[in-house]
């Protein structure tokens, strides 16, 4: 399995990264991202002790562990800047906190994450299927969620994902041990998004292809 999607204790997680990463590789994950929250007042902070444990725990744990970061809240006009921070500092593959249903998101914060051209526009909400075109066409990933709240529009953005052809990743944007994933959250995700188990693998394969090119 292969997560882009976690929180540690570093942003709203419960868990350190040491502890996450070793609970991913008991639960059989093989790839797992660490993507806390940062804007401008923690993004030179967060993502390199990213980068230095991730090294570590790929090391040590036999799992491949990311270092990413979520760009969360910040001002739309500003998602190009930070992203380009976030990828000066060392991550590997950064998420824009999209417009969920569930939160005040800043409106705008979708087309702005997706011009930017970031890797992966999480839990997006009630996207516009002109966004989702211009996802496809710049090569932004849209998130499948796990996530209780934000999954609410999962089939919403499948549906139109599959009708403009646009990339889903599968993750679980995990904050506690119980996010991680297994068995029965996929299938109960899946279901109710109205994806199948062909699905699923395709997902997985486009977060190890989109791995695979920032390698």
């Amino acid at each position: 399995m292969i997560d882009l999607h976690s929180h540690t204790f570093f942003s709203d997680g419960v868990l350190i990264p040491s502890e996450l990463v070793c609970r991913a590789a008991a639960a059989g994950y093989k790839t797992i991202c660490l993507s806390d929250h940062v804007d401008f007042s923690n993004i030179d902070i967060t993502i390199p002790r990213m980068v230095k444990v991730s090294k570590i725990l790929t090391r040590e744990y036999k799992i491949k562990v990311i270092a990413g970061a979520e760009l969360t809240y910040v001002p739309p006009r500003m998602i190009a800047q930070a992203f380009r921070m976030a990828k000066n500092l060392g991550a590997e593959i950064v998420l824009v906190h999209g417009e969920t249903t569930v939160e005040p998101v800043p409106k705008g914060t979708n087309r702005a994450a997706i011009e930017a051209k970031v890797d992966i526009l999480a839990h997006p909400g009630n996207i516009s299927k002109d966004d989702v075109k211009l996802a496809r066409a710049n090569k932004v990933h849209l998130e499948i969620t796990t996530r209780r709240g934000h999954n609410k529009t999962n089939k919403h953005v499948a549906r139109l994902a599959h009708i403009y052809g646009a990339k889903l990743v599968f993750n679980t944007d995990t904050h506690t041990p119980e996010d991680l994933m297994n068995e029965t959250l996929v299938k109960s995700t899946l279901a109710a998004a109205h994806l199948t188990a062909k699905d699923f693998k395709t997902m997985q394969e486009n977060a190890y292809n989109l791995v695979r090119m920032k390698e």
